[in-house]
């Protein structure tokens, strides 16, 4: 009987041990920002700076009805749109009739109506807010980062998106291998808004 055991396990190690391989990583894309990712929605804060004018400089958060109101143009519509399409629209304005050649820049500063979710084998499962160039690796830290049963290259995104001929939006699901990103060894994988990042457990 000791004899079969121990045939048993050595099966186990060698040829099973296959059962606790990390998956392939999926294909995935290498995209850092999404212009459609960086548009204003409601309780969005972001700061408008007007060059030379600190009186028309400021922080801004977009009203519920999508909007903000501008020192001398009153109100603009900034939800739905980039803040390169604010910069623009504030510039054009102010250049009409109240300044000569207006610098206008915009900057976000927090994404409240957009988040992404950590779940699983993290420290502190959570959702936090959206910024540009958020990385997995930046996102798992601000989760408190892996906890010891973690499957650190096996981490699974799920996406929503619409195609860009319109209609029904697509979920996808990719494998990201973080670890390696982590060390070098594959390329970064950047989130997107409504992204769900789950760590699963390790089996041994």
């Amino acid at each position: 009987m000791r004899a079969v055991a121990c045939v048993v396990v050595c099966a186990l190690a060698l040829g099973g041990c296959g059962l606790f391989r990390d998956p392939p990583p999926s294909e995935y894309p290498s995209q850092e920002v999404y212009a459609e990712d960086t548009t204003l929605g409601a309780r969005d804060v972001f700061e408008v700076r007007v060059f030379r004018h600190d009186e028309m400089s400021g922080t801004y958060s977009v009203s519920d009805e999508g909007t903000i109101n501008f020192p001398e143009i009153g109100v603009v519509e900034v939800i739905g749109r980039t803040p390169a399409e604010i910069e623009r629209e504030i510039q054009t304005r102010l250049a009409d009739g109240y300044l000569v050649n207006p610098s206008v820049s915009v900057l976000v500063k927090e994404y409240k109506s957009k988040t992404v979710s950590i779940l699983g084998q993290v420290r502190k499962p959570t959702t936090i807010p959206y910024v540009a160039s958020l990385s997995i690796v930046d996102a798992i830290s601000q989760a408190g980062g892996f906890t010891p049963m973690a499957r650190k290259n096996a981490v699974k995104v799920t996406r929503s998106e619409l195609p860009e001929g319109g209609g029904a939006a697509k979920t996808m699901s990719f494998t990201v291998p973080v670890e390696s990103i982590a060390n070098g060894k594959a390329k970064t994988f950047y989130l997107r808004t409504g992204d769900t990042v789950f760590v699963p457990e390790r089996w041994y």
